[in-house]
């Protein structure tokens, strides 16, 4: 079991292809999604690509995007095998690790904003729909970070 940050120049291609593989899955089929996943942000300099990787198989995924005044967390997401065992608390915990010196952004699916009030994070705005799904923007001062 590892996580791993990696660069898009650092992903090998059948790495690339697991990543948009399990996105497609997650959010296009699963959660009936039909949007624009390659949305030419995961070729940029400064993202970062967190995976959660077990026996090979990548397991979750999230995204880290230098917006310049912040940092934004996005795509997080979770195989249904990984699902029930704390790693999505994992994936969160190392894309963090990225966001050095500036506050953190994020959509969280309503349902899931508290347990992102877990690692710290405010909401920062009202409820919107996005693709179908109610989200609420939310914000993490790197001062009132608690995980």
């Amino acid at each position: 079991m590892s996580i791993v940050i990696r660069s898009f120049d650092d992903l090998d291609a059948t790495t690339a292809y697991q990543i948009w593989r399990l996105r497609q899955q997650v959010f296009v089929v699963e959660q009936e999604c039909a949007y624009p996943d390659l949305d030419g942000r995961d070729t940029e300099p400064g993202t970062r690509h967190v995976l959660r990787i077990e026996d090979g198989e990548l397991l979750g995924y999230a995204r880290v995007l230098d917006d310049g005044s912040v940092w934004r967390i996005g795509r997080v997401l979770l195989a249904p095998s990984g699902r029930g065992r704390g790693l999505a608390d994992e994936l969160v915990d190392a894309a963090l690790t990225v966001c050095v010196g500036r506050a953190v952004v994020l959509d969280a699916q309503t349902p899931l904003a508290d347990w992102y009030a877990g690692f710290g994070f405010e909401v920062a705005g009202p409820e919107f729909i996005e693709d179908g799904i109610p989200h609420l923007p939310m914000k993490l001062s790197q001062e009132s970070s608690t995980h």
